[in-house]
């Protein structure tokens, strides 16, 4: 299928609420699809807050709003994640959206995390941000290169990085590399910064990626309602801060950097636009950065796609003492197909 709908949702969760969100993000796929659309993006994080306590606060401060956003975070495979396959296949649409995840077995650690699923309801994988941002890191762990891939699907090979990864070089080139036809960028509300805005800074990003890799670009980011104002905000400085301008954008990018939708600008709803694989041709005859433009023997990249985890066992084990983190998925083995579960590797 290489003509079809996308569409990109600018909203906010029900703050710090997981089953609440997961139900509105439901919802929202649901809407989506009635409109047409064969893929859906969501903002960062969206699944069940962004965390901009700690932008707000002491590290002290937001141990409150840790234990909440931990104990409202949801585990890639899980019962949250097998709701959000369920409403991808029974509305026959892809979704990339922004979890808070957590592990099953550790305790404490929580990951910025996209989960792709596909249409017929696949958990496709998860990619989990690589290095968190700034006060980002004070409630984060990092990421690793086991999801930082592109996966095929009935709309072409989609991708994915959250926020300030859009502006890592290597990382989005380790996408391009792989094929990217279309890649999802998602973002937080962002009001914390002074020497730029947020909605010039996502723009900038977007566009170079289209433009550099001469794809397709669906940034989706989130917004922040009058319940995360509410429990944030004790302060009318807190709350001025947290209100400002410019700092969402959600819009769709065609591979000459151009807007083909949006953009969409502090404001609530879904974009929408339809993009046709076949416009990425004739750019790429003139600059493919990952093909004929480009001499590999002189310029190259390394992807350390080995999961990084706090224990590496060797020797033989009995089967029976296998447990649900050490599940197909994560040993890279063949994929396992149905609900809350990844489809392939690649």
């Amino acid at each position: 299928m290489n003509q079809f709908k996308v569409a990109a949702v600018q909203t906010g969760p029900v703050f710090l609420d997981l089953e609440a969100t997961v139900d509105k993000t439901c919802l929202l796929m649901e809407e989506a699809a009635r409109n047409g659309a064969s893929l859906v993006a969501f903002p960062e994080a969206f699944i069940p807050a962004y965390p901009y306590w700690a932008w707000l606060d002491s590290p002290l401060q937001g141990t409150g709003y840790f234990k909440a956003l931990y104990k409202n975070s949801m585990t890639v495979p899980g019962p949250s994640t097998d709701q959000l396959c369920t409403a991808a296949r029974e509305s026959d649409i892809i979704v990339v959206v922004g979890v808070n995840e957590i592990d099953p077995v550790l305790t404490g650690t929580i990951y910025n995390t996209n989960v792709l699923i596909d249409n017929h309801g696949n958990l496709l994988g998860r990619h989990r941000k690589l290095v968190p941002t700034n006060a980002e890191r004070l409630v984060w762990g990092n990421g690793d290169g086991s999801g930082l891939r592109v996966y095929q699907t009935d709309c072409g090979r989609i991708g994915t990085l959250l926020c300030g990864e859009n502006t890592n070089t290597l990382a989005r080139f380790a996408l391009l590399a792989q094929g990217e036809q279309i890649h999802v960028a998602n973002f937080p509300a962002f009001p914390f910064t002074d020497w730029y805005e947020e909605s010039e800074a996502i723009r900038i990003r977007c566009q170079a990626h289209a433009f550099e890799g001469k794809i397709f670009v669906i940034a989706s980011t989130g917004l922040m309602d009058e319940r995360c104002l509410e429990l944030l905000c004790q302060s009318p400085d807190k709350r001025s801060l947290m209100q400002g301008s410019n700092y969402a954008l959600t819009a769709i990018f065609g591979p000459d950097g151009r807007y083909v939708a949006g953009p969409l600008i502090d404001e609530e709803g879904i974009v929408y636009a339809d993009i046709d694989l076949d416009d990425l041709i004739v750019p790429k005859m003139m600059h493919d950065i990952t093909g004929h433009y480009n001499q590999f023997g002189v310029l190259s990249l390394n992807l350390n796609r080995q999961p990084q985890k706090p224990l590496i066992e060797r020797g033989d084990r009995p089967l029976h003492i296998l447990d649900e983190r050490q599940s197909t998925y994560e040993l890279g083995g063949a994929p396992v197909a149905g609900p809350g579960r990844p489809s392939q590797t690649e």
